[in-house]
């Protein structure tokens, strides 16, 4: 006689759902549920592994779930001095502080240091930061780098090899030696991972010292004439066709191959 197992509840993953309401990314989330702070029909719970439908009366913090916007992605030009943290235990500035009066609540995908510049994506919706964040997504990040000294285009060789730093090991970085300028050297570095202070543990690696740093591109999305505090909402169909989903924003269908003939 087979068990007798009941099916899954239908819906979604709590955490996914905080996530998608914009409170949280899914891994904030699951943190949120593990230190009590979340109710599912007045129930409070401590674990993610629970399924929740529209039916669901969800609470974070005693306050009800919102129903989720539409996601959207914003870019933005982030300028030094900020960081990139929703609050700071230093008392310092944060993007969020300088963000326009009529921005949602908005979560970063990945960061940039305090003395880092440039693009910053930004979204009201934790699953699409989760998925642009995700390492299997491969998206290339693209930077313009000023260091002191007089490199030459061998002195990025390891760079370019893949090195271990302080015991961790980079992947392969490209790296362009575009121009000298006075006692600085400029270059152009793409990376497919965004390690901690990654590019500037690698220069130091090989002698050099990053004095500016500048995010130009995140996969297919570009700073261009975006000047230091503004923001740019990206359109909701260009955010879909590079993300590879629907008119829901739901993962899209892919189309059926057809068999191939086999030629006789």
């Amino acid at each position: 006689m087979s068990e007798n197992t009941s099916p899954p509840k239908p819906g979604d993953r709590i955490a996914k759902v905080i996530a998608r309401a914009g409170v949280a990314s899914r891994r904030e989330a699951e943190k949120i549920i593990a230190a009590g702070r979340v109710t599912v029909n007045g129930r409070k719970i401590d674990s993610p592994a629970l399924n929740v439908t529209p039916a669901d009366r969800i609470t974070v913090d005693g306050v009800p779930l919102a129903e989720p916007d539409p996601p959207r992605l914003w870019l933005y030009h982030k300028p030094t001095g900020l960081v990139t943290t929703a609050s700071d235990e230093k008392g310092r500035r944060t993007v969020f502080d300088a963000l326009p009066d009529d921005m949602p609540r908005v979560m970063s995908v990945g960061r940039l240091d305090l003395n880092s510049e440039g693009l910053l994506l930004l979204t009201n919706d934790g699953e699409i930061k989760r998925r642009l964040e995700l390492p299997s997504t491969g998206w290339m990040r693209r930077y313009r780098v000023r260091m002191k000294g007089t490199p030459k285009d061998e002195t990025f060789a390891p760079l370019r090899q893949g090195l271990v730093v302080e015991g961790e090991r980079f992947q392969p970085i490209q790296v362009t030696l575009d121009r000298q300028q006075g006692a600085n050297a400029w270059a152009t570095v793409s990376l497919r991972e965004g390690r901690n202070r990654e590019i500037r543990r690698a220069m130091e690696a090989v002698g050099l010292t990053v004095n500016r740093l500048i995010r130009v591109s995140y996969g297919p999305f570009s700073l261009g004439d975006l000047k230091a505090g503004e923001v740019d909402e990206v359109k909701g169909r260009v955010l879909r066709d590079q993300l590879g989903l629907d008119k829901e924003f739901k993962p899209a269908a892919q189309p059926k191959r057809r068999p191939q003939r086999k030629r006789r």
